[in-house]
Formats: C-alpha cells, sequence, structure tokens
C-alpha cells in the first residue's frame, strides 16, 4: 500500500515517489514543487484537522488532506 503526504506524522520528513493524477490539480501541485525527488517535511495538522501544513523546498504552505493524498512519500 502506498503512503501518502496525508499519512505523515508531525515533523516526520519523506521524499516524494510521485504525484497522483493527470488533471490540473496535479499540474498545480506540480508547480508548487511537488514533484519526484523533494523532500518534504509535515509541519502540523489546522486545528479542525484540514488542511495541514507542510515544508517543502523552503518555504511552508498548507494544503487540504485531499490534495495531499495525491502526493505518494516513501
Amino acid at each position: 500500500m502506498s503512503r501518502t503526504l496525508a499519512d505523515l506524522a508531525p515533523d516526520e520528513e519523506a521524499t516524494i515517489t510521485a504525484v497522483a493524477g493527470s488533471d490540473g490539480l496535479s499540474h498545480r501541485l506540480a508547480e508548487l514543487g511537488f514533484t519526484r525527488g523533494a523532500t518534504v517535511r509535515f509541519v502540523r495538522t489546522a486545528p479542525l484537522g484540514d488542511p495541514i501544513q507542510v515544508r517543502i523546498r523552503g518555504f511552508e504552505l498548507a494544503v487540504r488532506n485531499s490534495e495531499a493524498r495525491r502526493v505518494v512519500v516513501g
């Protein structure tokens, strides 16, 4: 079973192995830096559980859980 960005624990780091899909959202995630080989760190979860905050390529951003489930990590 594949592990996704949404499965990481706070302060856990992983390497991106793929971004699932070929639609506009997958393209947008790639533009934001979610590409194969990039290191991503799960920073924290919002108080209600969505979105999550991650650190990638030197900056922090928030992504929805549905978006994070598309980012496969290893």
